[in-house]
Parts: structure tokens; C-alpha cells; sequence
């Protein structure tokens, strides 16, 4: 197995979900997740969104706010099967938010509407599979009343439903009035079946500590899982200085993936901040590597 960070489109693209999930464990903590929306106009506007952030080193894609009932996505209005014609495009595998929204949440602030194909519904799981997802991301957005019970029971439905990656976990508190993260939640992630659990870079959310993010690194890794550290609070568009010192922390403790965010301009985090964090966790040869390397080998 080619490790991710290695690996050419050609390779990446054939892997089921097994396969890619070794391919991320093989590349030592080195992968770089890239989340975007798909429903603004990009940062550059003859392009898509996930074009940019593979450019500037983005292993994974994660498309935000893409309703998979009605898919479109800004750079790809006349894709009649925009989620594969995207994966032909950027040479990377490609995933969908769904977020799993609890009706019955206590909220700390007003409710945001998420329509049905944007949520993580059986209907909305087997759609994304048809559209060729490679993972599915079960997690939530400002406001959206998405709670951590919700989700684990999101990811027996994937389980049941899905054949790629399951990630899952919440990068910021989605309006409930809960922990963003504690070690129940993701002892229950991961005995439903999650592949990878999302949890908030440490130096994002108030009062959720290094010590915390390892011990939860350790009982993921023991069980066999991998963990995302997620840029989900608008930091993505800080100076470097901050996005490498987020990086090298959540690294030292023991993340396989580190995700950057959608908050900047056209729903893209700046793209230098992409290549930044990109640089701190692997170096500038592989880098070089991921921006150079042609998605036709």
C-alpha cells in the first residue's frame, strides 16, 4: 500500500475505503484535509473551490453545504455528475459533509434550517454514495442543532449504508449546549463504526486541552481508528504564525489528518494558510510533492 502523501491519482482515486484509510495511517500524521463550500462563488471565479486547495498541497477534499439531492457546485454549474467530474479534476478523493441534526437539542442559539439533502438521513447517505463520494464527514454547522448522540447514531446508518470512510465528530459546539468533545462521544463513534473521528484542533475551542486531544489520540488509535484535528472556527484565515503553531501542536499530539476550514473568502480557506499548514506537518519536499505531482500518473 502507497502511503497517501506518495501516492499518484491514478492509485488514490481506485481505492475503497479500507485501502485509503491505510493510506492516511501509513503517511504518519502528514495528511492535510481541505474543507470548502460549494455554494459561493470560489476565490478565483473560473475555478472550483477544491481546484485551489489541491493546488496549494490538499490531500483530501471536504465539500461543505453541498446538498446532495440537488448537487452543484460553483466552477461546475453545467456538471451533470459534478462529485466525480470534481474527483477527475483535483486527482484527490473527495467527501461530503452530512450533518446529523437533532430536533430535540437544547440550543444556545437560534436554529438554522438544514434542508433534508444536507442532512445525514438514509436517503441523504445513499445519495451521496451514488454521486461517488470516497468519505462522508458526519459533523455540523453553526447553528444547525447537530449533538453528539445524533451523530453516533448517523454513523450506524452509514455503517449500514455506506461503503467509503465514516468520519465523524463536531469541530465547534453546532449551537448545542454540550462539550464539543469528550471521550464517551467518541467511545461511541467509534463501537457505531466510525472510521475516523473529528475533534477540534487544540488551539480552536475553549478549554479543550493537548492532554485531552492525546489521551482521546490513544484510545482512537488503540481501537484500531485515526483522528482528524479540524480548523473549524474561523482561524483558517489567522496569520501563519497561528496556523503553524496549531499545526505542530495537534501533530506533536498524535493527529493523522489535519483539517483546515471554509471561512475565507468565496468559502475557501486562504490558500497560503493551506500551504502553510501543509509545510509545518511534512516538510516542503512533500509539499512540493502534493502541488507539482500531475493528476494524470
Amino acid at each position: 500500500m502507497t502511503r497517501l502523501i506518495s501516492a499518484d491519482t491514478s492509485e488514490m482515486l481506485g481505492w475503497s475505503g479500507a485501502e485509503l484509510k491505510q493510506a492516511i495511517r501509513a503517511s504518519e500524521g502528514r495528511v492535510v484535509c481541505a474543507e470548502n463550500i460549494v455554494t459561493l462563488t470560489p476565490q478565483v471565479t473560473d475555478l472550483s473551490n477544491a481546484e485551489i486547495a489541491r493546488a496549494f498541497g490538499a490531500d483530501l477534499i471536504l465539500l461543505n453545504l453541498l446538498d446532495v439531492e440537488h448537487p452543484r457546485i460553483h466552477g461546475l454549474a453545467d456538471a451533470e455528475d459534478p462529485v466525480r467530474r470534481l474527483r477527475e479534476l483535483v486527482g484527490r478523493p473527495v467527501g461530503i459533509n452530512l450533518e446529523p441534526v437533532d430536533t430535540t437539542a437544547a440550543m444556545l442559539e437560534e436554529r438554522q434550517e438544514v434542508a433534508p439533502g444536507r442532512r445525514a438521513l438514509r436517503s441523504s447517505i445513499l445519495h451521496a454514495g451514488e454521486l461517488g463520494a470516497d468519505f462522508l464527514c458526519l459533523t455540523g454547522n453553526p447553528g444547525s442543532g447537530v449533538s453528539n448522540a445524533q451523530i453516533a447514531e448517523s454513523v450506524r446508518l452509514c455503517a449500514q449504508l455506506f461503503d467509503g470512510l465514516v468520519i465523524a465528530g463536531k469541530m465547534h459546539g453546532a449551537g448545542v449546549g454540550e462539550r464539543v468533545v469528550d471521550k464517551q462521544a467518541v467511545e461511541d463513534y467509534l463501537a457505531a463504526g466510525a472510521d475516523i473521528i473529528l475533534v477540534p484542533a487544540v488551539g480552536t475551542v475553549p478549554g479543550f486541552t493537548m492532554d485531552e486531544l492525546v489521551d482521546i489520540v490513544r484510545t482512537v488509535h488503540a481501537a484500531g481508528g485515526l483522528v482528524m484535528t479540524a480548523i473549524g472556527t474561523s482561524q483558517e484565515t489567522s496569520d501563519p504564525a497561528t496556523i503553524r503553531r496549531i499545526a505542530h501542536d495537534n501533530k506533536i499530539a498524535g493527529a493523522d489528518i489535519q483539517h483546515i476550514g471554509d471561512a475565507g473568502p468565496g468559502g475557501l480557506a486562504d490558500p497560503m494558510n493551506i500551504y502553510t499548514l501543509s509545510e509545518t506537518i511534512r516538510g516542503r519536499r512533500h509539499t512540493i510533492s502534493r502541488m507539482a505531482r500531475s493528476i494524470r500518473r
